[in-house]
């Protein structure tokens, strides 16, 4: 017996899906509200040249784009780097400092949960204790800069920066703060700012 040769051929809308299984549903393309929100890690650091002026990068990239900051960067947590090493690695990528870990004195640690509703952030803040002689040429994130201390006041930093960086830079530089703050609620309003310990 040998089938019609129409038998053997499969109809033509059988090869076409039906456009309905090409749209994904609506709810599909929706974010998820209560998903979790990334956690990052990072280090900044306080560096000082020999008339005690700050280090500040003009940002050209987010967050915090064209704004005044001190240097630093996101912790390598792929390969297992500490607070310590990503300082160090910071230090020498973007102001061209070779440091150790004894070059360091970590002064700060503040956790900002809800950082503009896109992550957590951990920031660990070191002083560096050697002094810088020149300014260090731009990189890719931004150019370079010493201020004095009551010159920042003056220029253009991220919000959180001025409120819970540099008045605990101020107090506690040469001691050692670990605090944290829900910017969330900071954003309604409500600052609340919680230390959990203070040495020195």
């Amino acid at each position: 017996f040998v089938p019609h040769p129409a038998s053997r051929i499969p109809h033509p809308a059988s090869r076409i899906p039906h456009p309905a299984s090409r749209i994904p549903h609506p709810a599909s393309r929706i974010p998820q509200k209560n998903m979790p929100l990334p956690f990052k890690i990072t280090t900044l650091l306080f560096i000082q040249n020999t008339e005690d002026q700050l280090l500040l990068l003009r940002r050209t990239k987010t967050p915090n784009f064209n704004k005044w900051s001190p240097p630093g960067g996101k912790l390598e947590m792929a390969e297992g780097e500490s607070p310590f090493e990503c300082a160090i690695r910071e230090a020498e990528e973007e102001a061209g400092i070779q440091l150790s870990p004894d070059d360091l004195h970590l002064w700060g640690m503040i956790s900002e949960k809800s950082f503009e509703g896109s992550g957590h952030w951990l920031m660990f803040m070191f002083k560096v204790t050697p002094r810088l002689n020149t300014l260090p040429p731009g990189i890719d994130e931004g150019n370079f800069q010493f201020f004095s201390r009551q010159d920042i006041e003056q220029l253009e930093v991220p919000e959180t920066d001025k409120i819970l960086i540099w008045p605990y830079f101020d107090q506690y530089h040469d001691k050692f703060i670990t605090y944290r703050v829900d910017l969330a609620a900071m954003a309604k309003g409500d600052l609340n700012v919680i230390v959990d310990q203070v040495i020195g």
